[in-house]
């Protein structure tokens, strides 16, 4: 399928540096955020490591390629499986980089990921960077953030509006970094001409509800960069209090 992509980042209101990194390729049809983490400015590094691992093992793996280092699951796509994949290098090669300076000891990233192929969109995530599926008028959560609150809801013991308020929000249960395996939830969408695809860090959909990520997607539906600037705009104007990155990408 051909795919239209824009993206944007800003460091907000309260930071000092920007640790979210994304990507926008539109010749391998990738797309990524990462949100980083981790003192003495290791989060930038942790996030732009799993950016530049992922594009790297997805531009330079063949489709029919069946020498990758990591299991193949049946139940998904050639294509979701190279995601997987590439999410995995990345958590090797992040691990890698504090073994090699202990000055970069702790830091980590979240990442979410898009890779098209001609009928499928593949989605993979590690942490709590979201992917959303914005399709005639409506939006869906593809992905389930890796959080403390997230599995309390789950368990049954907090509700959503509950958890979006919670001083515990912020505490992720699997990032690129935290451990010697990391398992990426992966889903597959059948893409339909119209779709739009959002990836975005957690700066934003901390800030600004659901319904008014909708409501700005689908009011500039022809003008995915002013639909990004709108989005970031948006979070700060609500108090910035994160780094914001918002990634949308169109089905054609």
């Amino acid at each position: 399928m051909d795919v239209k992509a824009f993206g944007l980042t800003h460091v907000g209101r309260q930071r000092q540096h920007n640790e979210d990194a994304f990507l926008v390729e539109n010749d391998a049809r990738l797309f990524l955020v990462a949100d980083g983490m981790g003192g003495h400015a290791a989060g930038e590094i942790a996030s732009r490591i799993a950016v530049d691992s992922i594009s790297e093992f997805i531009l330079h793996t063949k489709e029919d390629d069946g020498t990758w280092p990591h299991a193949y699951d049946e139940h998904f796509r050639r294509s979701t499986n190279r995601l997987m994949a590439a999410l995995r290098m990345a958590n090797t090669r992040v691990l890698e980089a504090m073994r090699k300076d202990a000055r970069l000891r702790g830091m980590g990233t979240t990442v979410v990921a898009a890779l098209a192929d001609e009928q499928t969109v593949s989605v993979a995530h590690v942490g709590d960077s979201r992917a959303y599926l914005i399709r005639e008028g409506q939006l869906s959560r593809i992905t389930n953030d890796h959080s403390w609150v997230f599995e309390q809801v789950q368990a049954g013991m907090l509700t959503e509006a509950e958890a979006e308020k919670h001083p515990l929000r912020n505490v992720i249960t699997r990032a690129l970094g935290g451990a010697l395996q990391v398992t990426p939830d992966a889903s597959e969408i059948d893409a339909r001409p119209g779709d739009v695809v959002l990836l975005c860090s957690d700066g934003l959909t901390g800030m600004v509800p659901e319904s008014e990520i909708l409501r700005i997607v689908t009011a500039n539906d022809s003008d995915l960069e002013q639909a990004c600037r709108q989005l970031i705009d948006a979070a700060n104007e609500r108090g910035g209090l994160d780094n914001v990155t918002a990634v949308l990408v169109r089905a054609m």
